[in-house]
């Protein structure tokens, strides 16, 4: 399973090839911003005969994610045609529901972001990861909001085993960016805190936060988290692998 295709798709992608024999992957993409699907047109699997994509997202108005997916790989966009594509590919439309694997289910829930954009929540193994990467939890006008929407929210992470959340901004950043469709930290912890998240990564990250400043956020978090009892806390990086133990 694949959350969203941004650049690094390339890099998981090489490593992919490289394995025998026929594989199959399923992408689920939470919405079509640049940054979510950047990664697609360089994707080594897309034209290795051998693999089987099914892509999983929400539909868009009247584009369905099928014409959104190729529009990208075309000549305005990107040299190499759609037509180069050689892995089978299938698209399938979740603004809401559950998609069922043959031993996992990923359910979407709408967030609050440009868009029609979604969360998901995976449950494999006994395990719940919920991926909530573009969500303004407070303020900004959007199609959803409110104390219902919250409260359906918070049923949908409940207990989450992780939880990967938006936490772009600090609340001093946010005053000038509401409607921009993103969390702080300070909204996010108290969500997972709400939610009996047990661990919390914080993602997203604003592109000129340097690793000091993001070090040093977490780090404060972390000591509130404790005293509080709340979530462990990190900062989602790349390339890290993260064991889930009950």
């Amino acid at each position: 399973m694949i959350f969203d295709a941004g650049t690094g798709l390339r890099l998981l992608g090489a490593p992919m090839r490289g394995r025998p024999g026929p594989t199959a992957a399923q992408i689920f993409l939470t919405h079509f911003h640049w940054d979510h699907i950047q990664g697609f047109p360089f994707f080594a699997p897309l034209y290795d005969p051998r693999f089987h994509l099914s892509i999983v997202g929400p539909e868009q108005e009247e584009l369905d994610i099928r014409t959104l997916f190729a529009g990208q790989i075309g000549p305005v966009y990107f040299p190499i045609p759609f037509s180069a594509v050689a892995a089978g590919t299938s698209f399938t439309h979740l603004n809401e529901g559950t998609w069922e694997g043959d031993d996992f289910e990923v359910a979407a829930f709408r967030m609050r972001h440009p868009s029609y954009t979604v969360g998901y929540r995976v449950r494999v193994g006994g395990q719940t990861v919920c991926y909530l990467p573009d969500n303004e939890l407070e303020g900004g006008t959007f199609p959803v909001g409110g104390a219902e929407w919250r409260a359906d929210l918070a049923t949908f992470l409940g207990g989450a085993d992780l939880l990967v959340h938006d936490a772009m901004y600090t609340e001093e950043e946010y005053a000038a960016r509401h409607g921009w469709g993103h969390s702080t930290f300070e909204q996010a912890f108290k969500l997972a805190a709400e939610c009996g998240v047990r661990h919390l990564l914080f993602f997203h990250h604003a592109p000129e936060r340097t690793d000091t400043e993001l070090r040093r956020i977490v780090e404060g978090f972390q000591e509130r988290s404790e005293r509080e009892g709340g979530p462990s806390i990190e900062a989602a990086r790349e390339g890290v692998d993260i064991e889930i133990r009950r």
